[in-house]
């Protein structure tokens, strides 16, 4: 009797989404008194989404060798798609290649038609999808929706169409592609799937939308899945992921604490289920946050334990180093990163080697790689890659000393920005857009620009940021803004090179200004300069 209670809880905890209860209840139940098959299934299913997988992976076995014993092969491929599905989400890609084989050869003795099929349709897809072989991918994941349509099983028609999608994106049709996993979201998020598939179908999109730079739907995707796992708050395996797309979002709109609250979570919740990915990405933002603030020491901690982790610490890694001034390593990094393949997304890659290519004066190369931003942006739609593409050509024309050219590619940038609600962007471009009205002699616009910049930057703690903008010049100071920007980064002790990589100039700029200041000031070396700077409070 006791049992038979236990299993009517652990059923009801089920259709609640109650999992931990669901879990204590099946597997006491069970303990007392094997479970059959169908029972299994949900032991399964509680086990894996409160993060006990070698539990999950057990009773799925389990109930495959019951429901083979009692002739049901179909059900017993089920239950070895789900315990493959676990296995490879947890990387373990040999025990989840064995369990497929084994039930593609069971489905190939049996002699009719099932749903089971279609769900294999899916990997199958999938397979070929890594495999680069489009075409074919595509035509699996048309045969499993097909599947899906003749058994109206909305958990494989939701697996199908997310992999159409993901198919037509990688074959260039994003918008196609989009649509297509728009579609399938309306689904997910008015809960027609189980919590299985939606956790993977949320944190699949969103991964899409972050390849594809399109922060409107990243963030609306992230709410809704923050709202799927508050409402579950017992689930391991997407909360991680969860925290850390809410925690990427932050970090683009500008609260930037917040963020940073999030991405702790997400790595102890990536750690707690096991999940690497997740957490050498929760390590890797963390380090582009510590790196915006100035803290470097932090942020290279952060992004070596990210590579620990198996994820790639670049192009955040060059770009520390260039933030540390170590230019000539940024540099090299950044080429070997531009010329050879990658899984880090190329768009990613592209911004980072224009902004080193600039800190180097190789305005040629930073060009080049700003036409193939616009290939990119047009070839993926989005409005947040031309923006910054337009941004980074403003910066060759004013690293040039093309100030008025610049002007109109920085509003334009300034307006995708505030459109795109990234604020920390928005505040950066403003500042150039400062820079070029000071250096064409209207200083009352350049400093209206420089406040609205700088109170972004103070209330993000973007110290680096902050140290860079200010423009005060003391009275009896014969030095324009710029001159003292450089008069100052001289006195630190960086390098011409260093100092043309903070201010995004040439270093054939930085001399000539350096030599100016030595011409206003009357002096005749770098001690020299640093002296006057130190005396005078300048730094």
């Amino acid at each position: 009797m006791l049992a038979g209670q236990g299993l009517q809880r652990g059923r009801a905890a089920v259709d609640d989404a109650s999992w931990e209860v669901a879990y204590s209840q099946l597997g006491a139940a069970d303990a007392q008194h094997p479970l059959d098959a169908p029972d299994l299934e949900l032991l399964a299913t509680a086990a894996y989404l409160t993060g006990r997988y070698e539990a999950s992976t057990n009773a799925w076995s389990r109930a495959f060798d019951e429901h083979l014993r009692a002739g049901s092969v179909c059900d017993a491929a089920g239950c070895a798609f789900w315990l493959a599905f676990g296995l490879v989400n947890r990387g373990e890609s040999a025990r989840a290649g064995g369990w497929i084989a084994r039930a593609l050869r069971l489905l190939d003795q049996r002699v009719g038609d099932c749903v089971q099929r279609g769900y294999f349709h899916t990997i199958v897809a999938v397979q070929q999808l890594w495999q680069g072989n489009v075409d074919a991918a595509l035509d699996d994941s048309d045969r499993a929706a097909a599947v899906a349509d003749r058994f109206d099983d909305a958990d494989l028609r939701t697996l199908a169409t997310l992999v159409q999608g993901q198919v037509l994106v990688a074959r260039g049709d994003v918008r196609a592609g989009v649509a297509r996993l728009d579609e399938m979201m309306v689904v997910v998020t008015t809960g027609g799937v189980s919590p299985t598939v939606a956790g993977l179908a949320y944190c699949a999109v969103i991964g899409v939308c972050h390849q594809l730079f399109d922060l409107r739907r990243a963030r609306e995707w992230s709410g809704a899945l923050s709202s799927f796992c508050d409402r579950q708050p017992e689930l391991v395996p997407y909360s991680g992921a969860c925290q850390l797309h809410r925690a990427e979002i932050l970090r683009l709109h500008g609260d930037w604490d917040f963020a940073e609250t999030a991405l702790d979570d997400a790595r102890r919740r990536g750690e707690r289920a096991g999940d690497l990915p997740v957490t050498g990405q929760a390590w890797y933002e963390s380090a582009e946050l510590h790196r915006a603030r100035g803290d470097l020491a932090r942020a290279e901690q952060d992004y070596r334990r990210a590579s620990e982790c198996g994820w790639e610490p670049q192009p955040g890694m060059a770009l520390l180093r260039l933030a540390q001034g170590r230019v000539d390593v940024a540099e090299a990094s950044i080429r070997r990163l531009y010329d050879e393949p990658t899984s880090v997304p190329r768009a990613s890659i592209v911004v980072a080697y224009v902004q080193i290519m600039l800190a180097t004066g190789d305005h040629v190369a930073a060009a080049a790689a700003i036409d193939e931003l616009d290939h990119l942006a047009e070839q993926l739609d989005s409005q947040f890659l031309r923006t910054v593409a337009g941004q980074r050509r403003a910066e060759v024309l004013v690293a040039g000393g093309n100030h008025r050219a610049a002007l109109p590619l920085l509003r334009t940038a300034l307006v995708g920005w505030r459109d795109l609600g990234v604020g920390y962007d928005a505040a950066r471009v403003r500042e150039l857009i400062g820079r070029c009205c000071a250096a064409l002699g209207d200083a009352d616009t350049a400093q209206l620009e420089f406040d609205a910049a700088r109170a972004v930057y103070r209330e993000l703690g973007a110290a680096p940021d902050l140290a860079r903008i200010t423009d005060h010049r003391p009275d009896g100071c014969p030095l324009s803004p710029r001159e003292l920007e450089v008069l100052r980064a001289v006195a630190s002790g960086k390098t011409n090179r260093a100092i043309a990589a903070e201010l995004v100039l040439s270093e054939k700029t930085v001399a000539r200004h350096i030599s100016n200041i030595f011409s206003k000031l009357g002096l005749s070396s770098r001690a020299a300069a640093t002296a006057y700077a130190y005396e005078r409070n300048l730094t």
